[in-house]
């Protein structure tokens, strides 16, 4: 029995939620099972309600909004302990085309991918202005690069995964989980393909950010902070071995005036270029160090998933059976 699970993170999404639940597929050859998984973010329109009112076999709700990455995990956790087989993601605003679930989780099935990354034709979308295609696409690429995978569309929220894919990735940011979720997946060698899939036109402004400015700074910030998680020998060692070449330059200016017999008044060279020396030697030590940490990182992630596994055999010796009703169930 293969169960899908499709979590939908909300946030005030109770007039376009419904539309959304019924275009998601009941039914998808290759899966024996397809639930739904609401994570209400602090909503106060009433989006737990309507989830309800529409049969939602899962409900899970934080007392106050925590933003969209914190509820991407809550929506993991909970159906991992539902579960899911699969797991999907996707927007409570309809951007996604329900019916292209079946293509997303295709691979999956044929096991022929990990992780399924819905590419939304950034380049020749009629739905995205020119200064978000661009944006998207050196988006893209630099994730693309850094990850060490052939996704074209980074940022895409429409997205599935295998149970043990879901197990070995764990968000650490609280912006937005899709840059992260890569840069992790692409380091830990999974399998990760691009489906092109469809999207609809939204008419309201998104609620993960207020302003381009500031998206562009927070995404940057996420993907310097999972790329120096993952890579720290390199980055901390690059920069130091960096720094230490431009000290360099003034010793050298100064090694050159002292042959030449003309040292005395170039002494503040030597300084400078001594004291970049020394700061590059530092940043490259702090590299050995995190990169220390970085393998006992693994080692913790490593166990982690091995005790959600041997959770799960519990789990499945203890009882097979799923709630059938719909329970709002808060968390912090």
């Amino acid at each position: 029995m293969t169960k899908l699970i499709v979590q939908i993170p909300c946030f005030n999404e109770a007039e376009d939620l419904p539309a959304t639940l019924a275009a998601i597929p009941r039914k998808i050859d290759g899966i024996s099972a397809v639930e739904i998984l609401v994570i209400d973010d602090g909503s106060h329109d009433g989006t737990a309600d309507v989830a309800r009112r529409w049969g939602v076999h899962h409900i899970v709700r934080h007392r106050r909004n925590r933003g969209l990455a914190t509820a991407f995990r809550t929506g993991i956790r909970t159906a991992l302990d539902a579960g899911a087989d699969i797991i999907v993601n996707t927007d409570a605003d309809g951007q996604y085309v329900g019916e292209d679930i079946a293509k997303l989780v295709a691979p999956v099935i044929a096991r022929e991918a990990d992780i399924v990354i819905g590419d939304r034709g950034v380049a020749n979308n009629a739905y995205f202005g020119p200064f978000k295609r661009l944006l998207q696409r050196l988006g893209s690429t630099v994730v693309r690069r850094l990850s060490r995978t052939d996704i074209t569309d980074a940022v895409s929220g429409f997205r599935a995964m295998t149970r043990a894919a879901a197990q070995q990735i764990n968000i650490t940011t609280d912006f937005s989980y899709t840059t992260d979720m890569l840069i992790q997946a692409g380091r830990k060698r999974l399998a990760i393909k691009s489906v092109p899939i469809r999207t609809n036109e939204t008419l309201r402004p998104s609620r993960l950010f207020t302003s381009i400015p500031r998206f562009i700074i927070n995404t940057g910030i996420t993907i310097a902070r999972a790329y120096t998680t993952h890579n720290p020998l390199r980055v901390f060692v690059g920069g130091g071995a960096l720094m230490a070449l431009i000290g360099l330059a003034p010793i050298l200016r100064f090694v050159w005036f002292y042959l030449t017999g003309d040292g005395e008044g170039h002494i503040q060279s030597l300084v400078i270029g001594g004291a970049l020396l020394v700061l590059g030697t530092l940043i490259a030590t702090m590299g050995v160090l995190a990169d220390l940490v970085a393998s006992n990182r693994k080692l913790i992630e490593t166990n982690l998933y091995e005790i959600r596994e041997l959770r799960d055999q519990l789990a499945n010796g203890k009882s097979d059976e799923t709630p059938r009703n719909s329970k709002v169930r808060k968390v912090g």
